[in-house]
């Protein structure tokens, strides 16, 4: 596999491109571009419905060649990360990813707010679980292209669930840590050695 020259995040359910885990990686990203790597970075806020969130990613990622792409995805974006790599044949990061939104999310269905601006608030429709049920990536095809960062920990998502669903990939399994992987920067040379070995 080549090294990237794309990198797209996908953040979690509320989340947003501010979150602890985007910001540090965008840094990390800055570093590897001022030394002069040519990456491209993109981190999108994702709308609350999954249908237009793929298609939003489609179209964001459309001229991005395959073979040197690779889609980091938290939680709910680990599940869009799947989805997205699944149909564009490329490598994909996942850390503490939703494998069951169809059903976790169906007890949020209403008003919601964003962690990082409460101010900003979304209507979570009936109709999105249906979506993701259409999306449902797994089991996963090609095992070999995935990373996966997976925290015993996780106070939000089964480890054992996510594990099972990503058989075969490069899981590495936290003793601990939570669903925001708080040691966070603890990790981050794993990934960076697997984007660029």
């Amino acid at each position: 596999m080549p090294a990237p020259t794309h990198l797209l995040y996908l953040h979690g359910f509320r989340s947003s491109p501010k979150s602890f885990k985007a910001q540090r990686l965008a840094r990390a990203v800055q570093a590897l571009q001022a030394s002069g790597q040519q990456l491209v970075w993109c981190c999108p806020q994702l709308p609350p419905s999954p249908q237009q969130t793929m298609a939003e990613l489609r179209e964001l990622t459309q001229h991005w060649p395959s073979e040197s792409t690779v889609v980091i995805g938290s939680s709910l974006g680990g599940f869009y990360a799947t989805a997205l790599s699944r149909e564009r044949g490329c490598r994909f990061a996942v850390i503490n990813p939703a494998v069951q939104p169809a059903r976790d999310l169906a007890r949020h269905i209403g008003e919601q707010s964003s962690f990082h601006d409460p101010e900003a608030r979304f209507f979570f429709r009936e109709e999105f679980i249906e979506q993701f049920r259409a999306l449902d990536p797994y089991p996963i095809d090609h095992p070999e292209r995935c990373w996966a960062l997976i925290a015993e920990g996780d106070e939000v998502l089964d480890w054992r669930e996510m594990v099972s669903h990503y058989q075969g990939a490069r899981i590495h399994l936290l003793d601990g840590s939570d669903h925001a992987v708080s040691d966070f920067d603890e990790h981050l040379p794993l990934l960076m050695r697997w984007l660029f070995p």
